[in-house]
């Protein structure tokens, strides 16, 4: 089993393995190159994340900097919109569903690191060699999100559809799809309902 086989199956893997490290820095490379290109430059701009992401859907917007590990572990659907600062640590699978919004500073993280300040240095495995190891989790969003500003999603997390996260949010558990939820660690508030339809805020027309 590879170490992105590992990571797939939630198995501890190396994060220093070359295979893994050359993916790692395929998409560093191509961040930077993104991220040093001006806003209309469209074609260009197309071509990068094409080559970064496993898939992103049509209509998409990533306003940049963006910062992505893997990227190639990643899909994304149509139409989202990412505000400046977006962060994707996907050594797991990380997937966004469409007609998503993020604002500026929305961090997704799946990696998960040891506890023990001995074991996050080396860990003795069962063949008995030692190595820095970790695992990872994947995170799931569904269609229609909205994140605040820096929100941070944990690793193994699933958003439903149609959810509105608070900004500072840290989301450590699931969320149901059609709720607001907001906090510190993150907590449903209260389901969203028709009542909140803009045309029940006149004073807002």
């Amino acid at each position: 089993m590879t170490e992105e086989q590992k990571i797939f199956a939630g198995k501890l893997f190396c994060p220093g393995d070359p295979a893994l490290r050359a993916l790692k820095l395929k998409a560093h490379n191509l961040c930077t190159r993104y991220n040093a290109t001006f806003e209309d430059e469209t074609e260009i701009r197309t071509v990068l994340l094409s080559e970064l992401f496993g898939s992103l859907g049509a209509g998409s917007f990533l306003q940049g900097p963006i910062y992505v590990h893997y990227g190639c572990h990643t899909t994304i659907g149509e139409r989202f919109f990412g505000n400046f600062n977006l962060t994707i640590q996907d050594d797991a699978r990380v997937t966004i569903g469409n007609d998503c919004n993020f604002g500026p500073g929305a961090t997704i993280v799946t990696p998960v690191h040891p506890m023990l300040p001995d074991e996050r240095k080396l860990l003795k495995l069962p063949d008995g060699s030692e190595k820095r190891v970790c695992y990872a989790k994947p995170v799931i969003i569904g269609d229609n999100c909205w994140f605040g500003a820096n929100v941070t999603v944990c690793p193994g997390v699933t958003i439903g559809d149609n959810c509105v996260i608070g900004a500072g949010s840290v989301v450590t558990r699931d969320i149901p799809s059609d709720s607001f939820a907001a906090g510190v660690p993150c907590r449903v508030i209260r389901r969203i309902t028709e009542s909140d339809r803009m045309a029940n805020r006149p004073e807002l027309f």
